[in-house]
């Protein structure tokens, strides 16, 4: 991750709140991330010259319930309230607020400090003169010793001395030279670790070659979509359980990653006549199947061509419950999927239905469908995408996974193509935070276990 000084980050904010050019082009001109540019341009504003000269604090309990009880009265955002408090670790809300939501104030308060670790025992205080014959002996072997030992480590591997399994190697190689106590001193390495480590070095895990085959298996067969903890949750399906950092590490050696993720087109246009609350609230969490659902719609363009999909996703478990495919952005577009998604609802199923201010959702007949069904309307604020996070992930998903990955021809091979992908999104992705399973998988299993 790149660090900035303070000076260019004040720089790039004055020139974003003092120009007429737009904060994504400022982003793209510097070669920085957008979300980036936008945070400094919020400080700047909030906190002036000062927000960007912070000092290292630490952050006690008060103030972290202050920082969570303002977001609750105020509405903001882990970002914003980031920026307004001026907290330097971005990560550092969003953690507190998991921490409360599982065990309260307690949860949030500092671990108590560690003990002491008792100081390195030196050698000998005396000086040489006052040492026998013996003493002296041992202290010269031991200085030849403790001088060879990071000769032979950094002959193992130049840059890289550290490491248990380093240090055992390099004391190895020289036990025909000095004995095991004076190397294991010198490499303040303990006498069992450095069993332990060498037995690992004489018996190399014989299933590694195995695992490397099923985890190019894998890979290959979700066409480079998956990471390594997704690679490692398919393991476990499989009946391989494995350590997640093992299989990073092989990955890496194997030159494995998923593919990176391109942001999605947004056509949303012209100002909102029909606006509703944003009843959703980013609050996107569930209980129960058909009990909120998010839709949207997003644009694929082939050969000069466009094609629409318009889906209904099911926050429960991330299930696509109907979508339409037109090559025109019409309202049956949104209209028809609507009809299909409400033909499988039971009778006393009335889901919140959240969309973006899109002219569709604003339609009369739209609105109409909902009212007759009892399905509440939600509607995320204007020009405010993470209302809608969902929705918006689910679209990087599918066109990172499946749209980038592979060419068309034609706008009926492109149609056909995403009528598979959503079989396969539904019925056999697996997902980590539905422990593993596919949406259909997990639905079926809740409903089962109820």
């Amino acid at each position: 991750m790149n660090r900035y000084d303070a000076r260019f980050k004040l720089q790039v904010a004055k020139e974003a709140c003092k120009t007429s050019t737009s904060v994504k082009a400022i982003a793209r001109r510097h070669g920085l991330e957008f979300s980036t540019v936008r945070r400094w341009v919020a400080t700047y504003r909030l906190h002036g010259w000062r927000g960007f000269h912070r000092q290292a604090r630490f952050y006690d309990l008060p103030f972290k319930l202050a920082v969570l009880e303002k977001m609750s009265q105020d509405g903001m955002s882990g970002r914003e309230a980031t920026t307004y408090f001026q907290i330097g670790d971005a990560g550092a809300v969003g953690r507190w607020q998991r921490l409360y939501a599982q065990g309260g104030a307690q949860a949030l308060a500092p671990p108590p400090p560690l003990p002491r670790k008792p100081m390195k025992k030196t050698r000998s205080s005396k000086p040489p003169e006052e040492m026998s014959r013996d003493e002296l002996l041992k202290e010269v072997a031991y200085l030849r010793a403790e001088t060879d030992y990071p000769k032979k480590t950094r002959c193992l591997d130049p840059g890289r001395a550290g490491g248990a399994r380093r240090k055992a190697q390099a004391i190895q190689g020289l036990r025909q030279v000095h004995t095991l106590s004076l190397l294991l001193e010198a490499a303040e390495l303990s006498r069992s670790t450095f069993y332990y480590q060498n037995h690992v070095l004489a018996h190399p895990d014989q299933d590694e070659a195995a695992l490397c085959e099923r985890i190019r298996a894998i890979y290959d067969q979700s066409q480079g979509r998956y990471g390594y903890r997704t690679v490692t949750l398919e393991l476990a399906n499989q009946g391989h359980r494995t350590n997640h950092k093992r299989v990073q590490r092989l990955m890496g050696e194997m030159g494995l990653k998923s593919r990176v993720r391109v942001k999605r087109y947004r056509s949303f246009k012209g100002a909102a006549n029909v606006v509703v609350g944003n009843d959703l609230n980013r609050q996107f969490h569930v209980e129960r199947p058909n009990q909120k659902w998010v839709t949207d719609v997003t644009e694929f363009k082939v050969q000069g061509m466009k094609l629409y999909l318009s889906p209904i996703m099911d926050l429960y478990n991330g299930e696509i419950v109907a979508y339409q495919i037109k090559r025109q952005p019409v309202f049956d577009l949104v209209g028809q999927m609507l009809e299909e998604a409400i033909k499988k609802l039971s009778p006393d199923e009335c889901p919140m239905i959240h969309s973006d201010q899109g002219w569709q959702y604003q339609h009369e007949n739209y609105r109409h469908m909902l009212e007759k069904h009892s399905l509440k309307q939600s509607m995320s604020r204007r020009g405010n995408c993470l209302d809608n996070a969902a929705m918006e992930s689910f679209f990087g998903t599918l066109k990172s996974e499946f749209f980038y990955l592979n060419s068309f021809d034609s706008i009926e091979s492109l149609e056909a193509g995403l009528v598979e992908y959503i079989q396969y999104y539904n019925q056999e992705r697996i997902k980590l935070k539905l422990k593993g399973l596919s949406p259909v998988e997990y639905r079926e299993r809740a409903q089962s276990a109820a």
